[in-house]
This record gives C-alpha cells, structure tokens and sequence, in this order.
C-alpha cells in the first residue's frame, strides 16, 4: 500500500490541510480501476471505519499478489470541514466560509478536460482546490463510491439512471434497502464525475456508461458508527470487488438486489409545516398506508389545538427520519420510498441541499 498526501493550503497564513491517500497497485492493466472516498460531509464517520477494515484485507490481498485492479482509497475525504467546530459542534457540511455545502459545486466538465481541474490551483480558494484534486483522482478510475451517511436511516444509495441495472450488484452486496435513481442533474460529487463521462466526447451525451460506476452510498444513519457494521459492510464491499475483477483471482459470484429501485420523483419527503417539539409515531424501516399517522409536531404546549398530526401521503417503506426532536418550520422529517410520484414539485437534481 502506497501512502501519500496531497497538500492544500489555506487561505490564511500559516494554514494547510492535509489530504491522506493510499493506493493499491493492481497486477492487471485491463482490470477496473475503482477509486473510493469518504467523509466528504466530515461529520459522516460510517464510510471512514468501512474503509479502516476493508484496507486491513486489501494489504493482505496484497502481500498474497491479490490486487488485480487499481484501488485508490481517501478514507477522509475532507480535513477543512473536519476542523470546523461552532460552540463545540462539528460543522462539516457547509463551509463556514463560503456557506458551500462540501458535496455541491464541483466543476462540471467534459473527461477530455480532466488535466484542467489541477492547473492554476493557487488562483482557488482551499475548498475549491479540494474538490478539484478529489475529482481528478476520481476521473482516473471507472468505478467511483462516494461513501456518506444520513440521519437515521436505511443503508441505501443514490444511483444515476445511467448505471443501473448493472449497479444492482453494489446494492446487493451492501445489503442495501432501496436504490434512488437520479436524474444526473446537480454539481454533487457523484453527478460531476458521471456528467464528464456522459460527455466524454464534447456536446455528445451518451445516456448509458457500460463498465463504469459513480454513486453515492448511504451507510445507514450518523450515529451508526460500530465496529460490526463497518466489518459487514467491509466485507460486502469486498464481495463487490471481487465480484467486478479488481480483488482476488477469479470474479465472485454477484448477489441479486432485492430491493425497491424508484427514481427520485418516488420519494416523499415528510416536511414539518410549523415550528416545534416533534413526536415520530413510526421508525425507520416500517412500512406505512396512506392516511397513517406519521408525526405529530407540538406547536402550542399545553393550548387547545396545539399540535398537528402528519399522516403518510401514500403506502410506502420509511427510508429516512430526523433525529431531532425540535424542529424548525419546513424542516425535513422523513423520506418514504413510495411505488407512485410524489405530488410536491421536485427541481432536477438532488433532493436536498
């Protein structure tokens, strides 16, 4: 295993950040190469662990000569967030400084231009010399997992209409819940690296990519930091390696996905109409009717008609839900994951900020 850092330095005198990589070296040019991060939101430690295990194995394969394709690996994804604590809480979705959510604004720009994101760096500000060194290492390889988390939630991930059904067989072999496709339209991570293989040739967008794999991944909830999960999960990522010939001599046999697989547009997303304490009535996981009740949001402790019920919009399995218990007016409570659209209007691109 190779060990290296990328230096970016900050905006201020006497600041840098350094960004850890490791490479495995594979033994087969033909062979996928996969690069994989992350921690990109630097709160967001479930990826981080996976990949702690998963190296444990990769460096054995490595010393048996099992590395068939190259594996790039940056386990935290994100040192500038890392460091950015309000009164003690860690802030590492947003820069402070630009109010950028880490996970947007990636340049979005054809394959044939890749060498561009690293020329002239020192005419960027740090957060954006970062995620140009993240995408120019990820455009060097054909498969791409952006490893995040979400609140409390389901293992699941987000999935371009372009890669799928062939990515079916990460899901399966992550034990994922639900598979979200998307439209391929946001400056996100996973979306800039397939926008610049959609457009590999200049004005030309090719709608399918054979042999190629960008997605974000899901692994389940904050809070799911656990030395057992990551050990599962590490060893389903593995199956996914072996299964797609960049580990181990002969190619695994993939699992079957099992679960539901919607576009964006099929997820309903449970939003709070006013300010207040929050009582949730199912868990994630549960499966819901129409007209079910969902949440009740405390407005007016202790008046008449204080309070609002929430009830499920149509049937569907509960994907997400918020950890807090004090909600703000239009905050996000759930995502159910549903077989029909969503009457609320949908802008292209993510579903969240």
């Amino acid at each position: 295993m190779d060990v290296s850092e990328i230096i970016i330095p900050g905006d201020t005198p006497g600041t840098e950040w350094r960004l850890p990589v490791l490479r495995f070296a594979g033994h087969d040019p033909k062979a996928p190469k996969i690069y994989i991060q992350a921690a990109l939101h630097a709160g967001e430690l479930p990826g981080t662990v996976l990949l702690h295990f998963l190296c444990e194995r990769l460096r054995q394969a490595e010393s048996e000569g099992g590395i068939v394709g190259d594996i790039t690996i940056v386990p935290q994804a994100n040192p500038i967030g890392a460091a950015q604590s309000h009164f003690g809480d860690l802030q590492g979705r947003f820069d402070l400084g630009s109010r950028t959510n880490f996970n947007r604004d990636f340049p979005l720009i054809s394959l044939a231009d890749r060498a561009t994101l690293i020329e002239d760096l020192d005419d960027y500000p740090a957060t954006d010399r970062l995620k140009r060194q993240l995408l120019h290492m990820a455009l060097g390889a054909d498969l791409v997992l952006d490893l995040h988390c979400d609140d409390e939630s389901l293992q699941y991930a987000y999935i371009d209409e372009a890669f799928w059904p062939e990515a079916a067989d990460l899901a399966a072999a992550l034990d994922m819940e639900a598979a979200l496709l998307s439209d391929g339209e946001s400056s996100a991570f996973e979306e800039a690296v397939g926008f610049a293989w959609k457009y590999e040739v200049p004005g030309e967008r090719q709608s399918r990519l054979p042999g190629r794999l960008s997605v974000t991944v899901e692994l389940r909830g904050k809070r799911d930091v656990d030395p057992v999960l990551a050990e599962k999960d590490a060893e389903g990522l593995w199956r996914f390696l072996a299964a797609r010939g960049i580990v181990g001599e002969v190619k695994a046999e993939a699992r079957a996905f099992s679960g539901p697989a919607v576009p964006l547009d099929n997820v309903e997303i449970i939003r709070a109409p006013e300010g207040g304490a929050v009582l949730l009535h199912r868990a994630i996981g549960d499966r819901v009717v129409e007209g079910e009740l969902l949440a009740t949001i405390v407005t007016r402790p202790g008046q008449p008609g204080g309070s609002i019920e929430l009830r499920a919009p149509q049937d569907g399995l509960i994907l997400t839900r918020t950890s807090d218990r004090l909600v703000r007016r239009r905050g996000d409570l759930m995502k159910i994951v549903c077989d029909s659209p969503s009457d609320a209007l949908r802008k292209a691109g993510t579903l969240e900020n």
